[in-house]
Order: structure tokens, then C-alpha cells, then sequence
């Protein structure tokens, strides 16, 4: 365990919303790293799957689901200045806590901006509605009309979204110090952005592999996962969106933008579970992945643009490229065969894990020295080590947590900021010590390589970098 933050001291109250894989894998990194006391923490959430483990820590546990009409009276009397209101649920409005936590002038955060219950999936609505991109927009029309020093609100950051951004930072300074070319750190946006584009950077993939296995094999109608299987349904089921490359020549098919806001992200008129890509890790080799829509695909498209005047001179293309375990993988294909209607059998993984690891990085493509895969190889064995009630997935995730609470109780007057404003290196070396080992590995990879042999493929032989040659059809 790191020393650099165990004696973090936290005075206030954390209301904690949701206890599933996420909030009972985070409490005892909260209690073991902020120096304070069970009585300080209280949960708000659903049901009561998780209750012992309350029990077991001391930790007083509602059980009372929150929705508009209550979500004030509940939570109102429990927040003062100065608290922490930490939000790992789903169907619970991101924008609603936000807007309650800065009256209360208390702290925020969350791993996912969340609509209420039934907003991923709203067929009222227009597809566009429903994506990331328009919740996030709706999230910075807040920032725009709020103090920027009011209370810290950090918007998504678990792993991924959140600590990914981190290691984006920390890859772009690697890519340079390995092609003979150090630099400062940039201390801007621009400055930033200006880095990705100099070094030739094309693509980015939020690239991993979750290979952990079950000692109890999946049944027929049931869903299996290493982490939140609601929150991945969900997840799933919303459009695939991905940050759009100033470098694409042509819009899928399939392909839409978006009439208001930066223009940065576009969206597949098919869920994300439906949607598959080509990528890479270092451990799973070339594989194929779920496009799953998130967070960090639309903001750090956004963060690492390069504007002249009102136009993106460069801009990469970021999306999360996710190869879930294998029983999960097999959920999602008897889920669609079923036509997205979720099983009512629904197991979450993680005491009976019998081996494996979560490989999760980022993976640049288009830089000087090739490919290069920066992340975490994290051991279900390992995780067991560090701390209790996690897999290697939700210690990826808790961690990262972890980081973001730390790092606004160090920064309480910032405002409505995301994960790419967080101070990277802090990040990271919060995270580092629960990730594992930390690699970086460069690779000859193209989404070309052992294309176009069985049968003619429509691709693109002058820009491996374009999507088309990386998605699945």
C-alpha cells in the first residue's frame, strides 16, 4: 500500500448512492486511505445484495431506491457543507446530484453520467437523445451557468471513464521521451493537444481484455460479468459513439452527428453490444471488441483538439474497444438473439474466479515507434491481496475512485470538472499501487495485418488509421 496517502483526512460525512461491485469494493479503500471512521459513511441503495458486507464494516446501510420524486427529501437532510455525496448507482440523474450536492456545497462524484431510469433505453426519443454525447452536453450546459469555483463535482471518473485519461497523458510522454524527443509536460489543453497531434497520433482505444473464469459455469439465460451487469446492459444498449477523427475521410453508413455542441463525437444507429472493432493489448493480441459507448470517448476527443478558429485542425478518433470476460461475451449473444431483452438470471463474478487477469490500457496508434499499449495487467490473485471484496476489475475500478474522491477533497472549490482537468500524475499514483503491473508496450500492429486473404474486404490500404478498416461487419 502506498504511503503517499493513507493518512488523507477527510472530516465530513460520505453519502454513498449504490452498493454493488463498485461501492462495496471501494468502502474499505475509503476507510483504509481517508482516516475516518464507519460512522461517517452512510449508503443509500436499492436492495440489500450487498448489506453484509455494510454489516461487516459498520457501515450504516438504507435501503430506499431514489427517484425524482425523492431523491431531495431523502438525501437533503443528509448532506452538509463540506460532505462528500459519491454516486456509484445506476437510473439515478447525474445531473439532479450534481445540482443537490452544489446547494449543499458538498463534494461529488461519479463513475458514469447517468440519466434517471429508463433514459438509456427511451424509444420516445430520438437515438441521438439517448447517447453520451447529449448527456454530457447537458452536463456542461450546467458547468457554463455555475461558478467554477463552487464545489468540486468530478464527472465520471472510475476507471474508464476517468483514470484512462490519466494514462492517455502519461502515454503521450512516453511516446516522446521513446522517440529521442522529451518534453515538458504541457500545462494546457492546447498544449496537450498540440503534443497528440505532433506525434502523429491518429487513434486512440480505451483497449481491454478481461480473461478472468468462473468456477461455476454460465447457465442458459443468464447473464454473467465481472463487474455492474445492469450498468453494462445499460451501457450496451445505448448508440455506439466514438470521438471522430479530423483524419476520416467518410461517415459510416450507419453514421450520425450531432446538431448542437462541439461536434466532437459521432454515433451508430445500432447499440454499442451490437457494434465490433478490431484492436490490440499486449497479452490478448489482436482481438475484436465491443464498441461499448462512454464517457472518455467523447471527452478526450474533445480535450485533444486542435482549433483554428471555430475549426478542428486535428482531432483523433477515441473509443472504448472492450473484450469483456468470456461468460459475458456469451451473455451478450443470447441477449441479442433474444432482441436485447435482458435475462432475469443475473450473476456478478468475483468470489468464485478461479484465474485471469483485466487487461485495461490505452492503446495510440499512428506515433513514431508504432502502436503503443500503456495500462494495467492486474491478476484476479493479486487483487485478492490488496484489498477485500474486489476482482481485478473492480479494483481497476475502486481505485480510480479512490483517486478522484482524494483528489477533489485536496481541490474542493473546483467546480464541474472532468477527468481530463485532474492532475494526471496524482491520479496515477494514487491508482498505481492497486493496478498491478504498469506496461507499456509498442507493437507493429495495423488493423491491415491478414486482412483481405479468404475474401475481398472494402478497406482503406493508404490509411490503416481509418475506421473502416478497424470495424467488424
Amino acid at each position: 500500500m502506498s504511503n503517499y496517502i493513507k493518512h488523507a483526512r477527510f472530516k465530513g460525512r460520505i453519502v454513498m448512492i449504490g452498493f454493488g461491485s463498485v461501492g462495496s469494493g471501494v468502502l474499505p479503500l475509503l476507510l483504509r486511505h481517508l482516516a475516518i471512521k464507519a460512522n461517517q459513511i452512510s449508503i443509500v441503495t436499492a436492495d440489500n445484495r450487498s448489506g453484509a458486507i455494510a454489516a461487516e464494516y459498520g457501515v450504516k446501510h438504507i435501503i430506499k431506491p431514489l427517484t425524482r420524486q425523492n431523491y431531495r427529501d431523502v438525501l437533503g437532510p443528509m448532506l452538509a457543507s463540506g460532505d462528500f455525496l459519491l454516486n456509484l448507482s445506476v437510473d439515478v440523474s447525474s445531473l439532479a446530484l450534481v445540482d443537490l450536492a452544489r446547494e449543499k456545497d458538498a463534494l461529488y462524484l461519479d463513475t458514469c453520467i447517468e440519466p434517471w431510469a429508463g433514459g438509456y433505453v427511451d424509444t420516445a426519443v430520438e437515438p441521438a437523445a439517448r447517447t453520451n454525447y447529449m448527456m454530457r452536453e447537458r452536463v456542461l450546459e450546467m458547468r457554463r451557468t455555475n461558478p467554477q469555483d463552487g464545489p468540486t463535482a468530478v464527472l465520471a471518473h472510475g476507471a474508464n471513464p476517468g483514470l484512462v485519461s490519466s494514462l492517455v497523458k502519461q502515454a503521450l510522454l512516453n511516446i516522446a521521451a521513446d522517440a529521442g524527443e522529451p518534453v515538458a509536460t504541457p500545462t494546457t489543453r492546447e498544449d496537450w493537444a498540440e503534443l497528440m497531434r505532433d506525434l502523429g497520433i491518429k487513434v486512440v482505444h480505451i483497449a481491454e481484455r478481461d480473461d478472468q473464469l468462473d468456477a461455476i459455469p454460465r447457465q442458459v439465460d443468464e447473464f454473467v460479468n465481472t463487474w455492474s451487469i445492469d450498468g453494462f446492459i445499460s451501457e450496451g444498449l445505448q448508440p455506439a459513439e466514438m470521438g471522430w477523427g479530423s483524419h476520416e475521410k467518410e461517415l459510416p453508413p450507419d453514421g450520425r452527428r450531432h446538431s448542437q455542441g462541439s461536434g466532437s463525437a459521432i454515433y451508430l444507429m445500432r447499440p454499442g453490444a451490437a457494434t465490433k472493432v478490431r484492436t490490440w493489448t499486449p497479452r490478448g493480441g489482436t482481438l475484436q471488441a465491443f464498441v461499448i459507448t462512454h464517457n472518455e470517448a467523447i471527452s478526450l476527443a474533445d480535450y485533444f483538439t486542435v482549433l483554428e478558429g471555430e475549426t478542428a485542425a486535428f482531432r483523433p478518433t477515441v473509443h472504448y474497444a472492450y473484450h469483456p470476460c468470456d461468460a459475458a461475451v456469451m451473455s451478450l449473444h443470447e441477449m441479442a438473439g433474444r432482441n436485447w431483452a435482458a435475462p432475469e438470471k443475473k450473476r456478478l463474478i468475483r468470489d468464485n474466479i478461479i484465474d485471469g487477469m483485466d487487461e485495461l490500457g490505452v492503446l495510440l496508434l499512428g506515433g513514431p515507434n508504432g502502436a503503443y499499449w500503456y495500462g494495467s495487467h492486474l491478476t484476479i490473485q493479486e487483487a485478492r491481496q490488496q484489498v477485500r471484496h474486489n476482482g481485478a476489475t473492480t479494483l481497476q475500478i475502486t481505485s480510480s475512485v479512490l483517486a478522484g474522491v482524494v483528489w477533489a477533497i485536496e481541490n474542493p472549490y473546483r467546480g464541474i470538472i472532468e477527468a481530463e482537468e485532474l492532475d494526471f500524475e496524482r491520479i496515477i499514483d494514487i491508482c498505481r499501487p492497486y493496478l498491478g503491473e504498469v506496461v507499456g508496450v509498442y507493437s507493429d500492429w495495423t488493423p491491415l495485418q491478414g486482412r483481405n486473404q479468404l475474401f475481398p474486404e472494402d478497406l482503406d490500404l493508404d490509411d490503416p488509421w481509418q475506421f473502416k478498416n478497424f470495424r467488424v461487419t
